[in-house]
């Protein structure tokens, strides 16, 4: 055999090794690259107030806002006026129901619950923000009941209401305990879905053209929401000065953003939705599958904090914050790690009286003990004596 031969025999032999090597090793494992815990240690959050402990809080806290609003990417305008519009009511139990529309932004125009108790004079108000849960057919329906809709969003409320919320409408509830509660739908629930019909995959591709277009999903949901505050705070009934947001799940995520994003929310409840990045990203969680996170990212941000670090430009506001022991979609390392990581900055201000972190011995579920210590969280801030 001569020497070219054995050369391409060599070769032969090479390659046929590397493609079984190459068949072999696998560079994603669940969603996941191989090398993702170094990808995490490369997070050192240099905007954290943990990071920032010399600086003035309140010049960390109007820095770290500004690159939070800045991480949010192209957003949609502001509207010129809201033009609120009653399209029907329903007279409940000490509380006044109403379906209105308004405009949200110069682009959108959005139905919406309002509920306002009886009497005259101003009211405290809560922004109720609704979960995700995989399910899109309603929105603004899993936090108030519904009324004169299709027999099949009704039905469909009452059980997500039951499913989630331990058959209470904490919207309701509220209302029913003297506040104003608004609803409003997210971008892609119930009145805001697809014209061709929402399924779980058309998160991604949502997502996916917001970002190509220079914005974030996750971002128009959060705008939304601080403008639902603004809209509030309008109102000739609502106390400006007494607005809260309250969320479950998602919902939760969306609060304590919200509570971070301005000033105008003065209390804060968020149920179920606080971790830290470095337990949420591993091969077993499920926010590893995409999807419905998206609706909860601002792709730039991991650069600079991390989710309790975000959570805590909110500081010094009452902020109240339930995790559930038995809940799989969030470690209980994860969220003993944000809790402590948030005390820090409270207790740095001395307003360790103003942030509540429980641990409840529950699954992902909002149970009406957890709605009846939030209600009292909420008189005690913004129903002084």
């Amino acid at each position: 055999m001569n020497i070219v031969t054995l050369f391409l025999v060599f070769l032969f032999v090479l390659g046929h090794t590397q493609a079984q090597i190459t068949s072999d090793r696998f560079e994603i494992n669940k969603n996941l690259p191989v090398y993702y815990d170094r990808m995490k240690s490369l997070l050192t959050y240099p905007m954290s107030w943990q990071s920032q402990k010399n600086k003035d809080f309140d010049v960390w806290k109007k820095q770290a806002r500004e690159i939070l609003f800045e991480c949010m990417d192209i957003v949609q305008p502001a509207p010129d006026d809201y033009d609120m519009k009653v399209i029907d009511s329903e007279q409940r139990e000490g509380y006044r129901a109403l379906k209105i529309e308004f405009n949200i932004s110069k682009w959108s125009r959005v139905p919406a619950y309002l509920l306002v108790p009886d009497g005259e004079g101003v009211f405290p108000s809560v922004v109720m923000l609704h979960d995700h849960g995989a399910h899109f057919l309603i929105g603004k329906e899993k936090m108030v009941r519904p009324f004169n809709v299709d027999p099949k969003i009704v039905s469909d409320a009452d059980s997500w209401a039951l499913k989630c919320y331990d058959g209470r409408y904490v919207g309701d509830y509220f209302a029913m305990n003297g506040y104003v509660v608004l609803s409003v739908d997210a971008l892609f629930w119930g009145d805001r879905g697809c014209k061709e019909g929402i399924d779980y995959d058309r998160q991604q591709a949502l997502a996916s053209n917001f970002m190509q277009m220079g914005a974030s999903w996750g971002a128009y949901i959060n705008m939304d929401d601080m403008r639902s505050v603004e809209f509030l705070a309008s109102l000739p009934f609502v106390d400006s000065d007494r607005i809260g947001c309250l969320g479950f799940s998602m919902g939760a995520y969306r609060s304590w953003m919200l509570s971070s994003m301005t000033d105008m929310v003065k209390v804060s409840a968020s149920v179920c939705w606080m971790n830290t990045t470095d337990c949420l990203m591993t091969v077993d969680n499920n926010q590893n599958k995409g999807g419905s996170a998206y609706s909860m990212l601002l792709p730039r941000i991991r650069k600079y904090l991390d989710y309790p670090h975000v959570a805590s430009i909110a500081c010094p506001k009452p902020s109240l914050f339930f995790n559930g022991s038995q809940d799989k979609l969030f470690p209980v390392e994860g969220v003993t790690d944000a809790y402590r990581q948030m005390k820090e900055v409270w207790d740095s201000v001395g307003a360790s009286d103003k942030l509540v972190t429980k641990m409840w011995d529950e699954k992902h579920f909002f149970n009406n003990k957890m709605q009846e210590e939030v209600l009292d969280f909420f008189n005690k801030w913004l129903k002084p004596e």
